[in-house]
């Protein structure tokens, strides 16, 4: 059923992160599951059409698999059949009658100002390299709204402290330069000078770059001193980056820009969370 070719297809031409293809990997081979336990199909991908498409979503919905979660596995299902038809394998996609089901909109969770001006300016960090390091990526986080797997893959070749820039390696390894206030590219220059970085900005003692846990349990540790909100992840401070953005004034252009969206609907999510903040003061 062409499952390998898809998923290198996937990396090679769409260019999708790690995550993205182990997240389309397990949609699809739940898929294929689904089809030969219910439906006796192995092989024969000519055999799916639109009713068992429909069947797998309603089992989906059955099992108490959220809207959210289940219009994901329809868009890798979308993509994936438009693979085969591009490889002449189908002539006509299953998924053209599919309709999604309506998921509930969430609002982004993010923290408020006052909560990151006492983070950064009342909190304690040990004292050394490791608390000047953790308090430089928190700070980086929401100085720039950038993403987990983007700053953990920050080189000092990356940073140019005389413009005041960063540039990052966002999704289908797209290049982006943020800007940094002077504030926070003296903060990097006088960490880089202190501790003699060399290659990746963030490192552990050993001089090996950190890794994903390893910044996902600072962020989780310092943002549960200052606030009680449940997510405590590293796209909390994305969120927060790009809510106050807005409630300060910026143009949403320049924070999809900055936050590496491709269209402007990923970034008007953001602009909720600004009516909500009006129409409590309005209250």
């Amino acid at each position: 059923m062409q499952r390998d070719k898809f998923i290198d297809y996937l990396s090679a031409e769409k260019r999708f992160s790690d995550h993205t293809i182990i997240s389309y990997s397990s949609d699809i081979d739940q898929f294929f599951v689904f089809i030969l336990d219910n439906f006796k199909i192995e092989n024969d991908i000519l055999e799916v059409n639109f009713q068992i498409v429909r069947s797998w979503i309603a089992y989906l919905l059955e099992k108490g698999i959220s809207p959210r979660s289940v219009n994901r596995k329809i868009s890798t299902l979308r993509t994936y059949f438009k693979f085969l038809i591009r490889e002449g394998i189908i002539q006509e996609s299953p998924m053209l009658r599919v309709v999604s089901p309506k998921a509930k909109k969430r609002l982004p969770l993010f923290i408020e100002e006052s909560q990151i001006e006492e983070l950064l300016d009342k909190v304690r960090f040990e004292e050394g390299f490791i608390g000047d390091r953790n308090k430089l990526i928190l700070e980086l986080f929401y100085v720039t709204g950038i993403r987990l797997s983007e700053l953990i893959n920050i080189k000092i070749t990356d940073i140019n402290l005389d413009n005041n820039v960063i540039k990052v390696l966002g999704k289908r390894k797209k290049e982006r330069l943020i800007p940094i206030s002077l504030g926070v590219t003296e903060g990097v220059r006088l960490f880089i000078e202190k501790y003699n970085i060399n290659g990746y900005l963030f490192t552990n003692l050993d001089g090996r770059q950190v890794y994903t846990k390893l910044v996902y349990r600072i962020v989780n540790r310092y943002i549960g001193k200052i606030s009680s909100i449940n997510k405590k992840s590293p796209h909390i401070l994305r969120h927060t980056f790009a809510t106050h953005m807005l409630n300060n004034g910026a143009d949403i252009n320049a924070i999809k820009e900055l936050l590496g969206h491709a269209n402007l609907t990923a970034t008007q999510v953001y602009t909720h969370n600004t009516i909500e903040k009006l129409k409590s003061v309005h209250k």
